[in-house]
């Protein structure tokens, strides 16, 4: 698929930003509550008519707070949807990232040929925490995938049923993209990585396994201008100076910020807002 033909494009998989004039990207929040929510309060209060807001995944992380954080999401959307100025739901997209990858995985994991093997990954990488954040934890899970399907079929229902009971957390978690870009075909929002010899629509797992490679990316991907992402596993930190890719993971959750960068439509940094 080439960047400037649209005509292809799944809009259940992936977003489009359409006649943006600036483009907010939010890196990899990692359930750091305080944090978000003072850089929400800022973003707030600088956004325009024309602007769109990008979240780039992982947004819970090995907090206490998981639950709240997407509530905060949500809550800013509204708060934004509710200025002078006309937003639309298509202005919002919301990216999956890893973590959000491994807790669909994990609520699908009773069709899993080894589930206590995918179990016990999925617990050693963060897992613990998300399940936290609706009722369960780390035991009931060790011990619950040994019961068998059945058994372990009806405690991924009441997972799910936990989710539901927490206003729009369903919605939300059915409406995240595996990508976002503008209609122009300039700019791509990734989580954590891209395939260059792959297109677009091949991607699939590349989007949220960070293979080491973006930042050796040295020529446009499939004519996009800039390649932007919002998670990097080695947490180098925020990199917006590459000709072709931008890292605006600035280590939240591990010791670090939260970056919100605003971008031009052409890929140059407009404003940013550090948390």
């Amino acid at each position: 698929m080439n960047a400037r033909d649209l005509s292809g494009l799944d809009d259940n998989r992936y977003g489009l930003l359409r006649n943006a004039k600036r483009i907010w990207a939010v890196g990899a929040i990692h359930g750091e509550l305080a944090i978000l929510k003072k850089v929400h309060k800022q973003l707030i209060a600088k956004f325009r008519r024309g602007d769109k807001l990008v979240y780039l995944g992982n947004y819970f992380g090995d907090s206490q707070k998981n639950k709240e954080t997407y509530d905060e999401i949500l809550n800013t959307r509204r708060a934004i949807m509710s200025l002078p100025e006309v937003f639309m739901p298509e202005d919002f997209v919301y990216l999956r990232g890893a973590r959000e990858e491994m807790f669909f995985k994990l609520l699908q994991i009773h069709f899993a040929p080894n589930p206590v093997e995918v179990m016990e990954w999925l617990l050693q990488h963060g897992m613990g925490s998300s399940i936290a954040a609706y009722g369960e934890n780390d035991k009931t899970a060790r011990a619950i995938v040994r019961q068998g399907t059945m058994a372990l079929t009806k405690w991924t229902n009441n997972i799910r049923r936990q989710i539901q009971s927490c206003p729009g957390h369903i919605e939300l978690t059915n409406c995240l993209k595996r990508a976002c870009l503008t209609d122009d075909g300039n700019l791509l929002f990734v989580h954590a990585c891209i395939d260059p010899s792959r297109p677009l629509t091949m991607q699939k797992d590349q989007f949220w396994w960070d293979s080491g490679r973006f930042d050796k990316i040295d020529e446009k991907f499939s004519e996009f201008i800039k390649v932007i992402r919002g998670y990097d596993h080695a947490n180098n930190g925020v990199i917006l100076d590459r000709k072709f890719t931008c890292t605006i993971d600035g280590g939240c959750g591990r010791g670090g910020n939260l970056h919100v960068i605003c971008f031009t439509p052409d890929g140059e940094k407009h404003d940013e807002i550090i948390g």
